[in-house]
């Protein structure tokens, strides 16, 4: 019968990724001052999950709206959509860029918090 398994290449694949995952939470901690005061420190994790979740649910009802009103657009006169494709597309980078933004301000609030 024909093993067709993980090939053995003489390492444990297990323990290599609890390994890395011990690595990751050490830097992680490092990185992050544990010794911060717990009402900043709870205050980032809250300001942090604001940051991203209040960007995301704008950009994605901002995107749903113009690539709905872009359809509409492009059915009512189809010889424009050129035009409304290159205006959607530059308006969907722009809403996207604010949702980078949020989490920008997440990563600081999270990893390099001022306020400690």
């Amino acid at each position: 019968m024909l093993d067709v398994g993980c090939p053995n290449f003489g390492f444990d694949a297990k323990s290599e990724i609890e390994n890395l995952k011990t690595k990751i939470v050490r830097f992680v901690l490092k990185v992050r001052k544990i010794n911060m005061d717990p009402l900043i420190s709870a205050a980032s994790v809250l300001g942090a999950g604001l940051a991203i979740g209040l960007g995301a649910i704008g950009a994605g009802v901002g995107q749903g709206t113009a690539a709905g009103q872009a359809v509409a657009g492009i059915a009512r006169q189809p010889e424009a959509e050129g035009k409304i494709r290159a205006t959607l597309l530059l308006t969907l980078a722009f809403m996207e860029s604010l949702t980078i933004y949020g989490l920008v301000i997440a990563l600081v609030l999270l990893f390099a918090n001022p306020f400690s």
